[in-house]
């Protein structure tokens, strides 16, 4: 199923403290090409700034133009997470995927 939320909002400081609530929910972070990066987090508002700040990741070297957003609880975020990656592949999440493969999740940090 996909992101309920299908228009991109801009990948910008001004677009994401517009757009994206200081809640729990599941993001996706796309540029004009392919999705990029889905993410879960408590905090959506400041994971998606903590990206655009931190700029020498994989991430922003593929230039993220836009994000889409859900809101969920806890509970249901890392389902939902799991199943867009699987929907979308996301570039920066198909080598998380196979390290993951590797690597039980609860010795991973989040």
């Amino acid at each position: 199923m996909p992101f309920k939320q299908f228009v991109p909002r801009p990948f910008t400081s001004s677009g994401i403290n517009a757009y994206a609530p200081a809640a729990s929910g599941v993001y996706g972070i796309s540029n004009a090409r392919e999705w990029l990066y889905i993410g879960e987090s408590d905090d959506i508002r400041g994971d998606l700034l903590a990206h655009l700040q931190d700029l020498h990741t994989p991430l922003m070297t593929l230039q993220p133009t836009g994000f889409v957003l859900e809101v969920c609880d806890r509970g249901t975020r890392l389902p939902r997470q799991d199943r867009l990656i699987l929907e979308y592949e996301p570039f920066c999440n198909r080598s998380s995927l196979n390290d993951a493969q590797r690597t039980p999740r609860s010795s991973r940090s989040r």
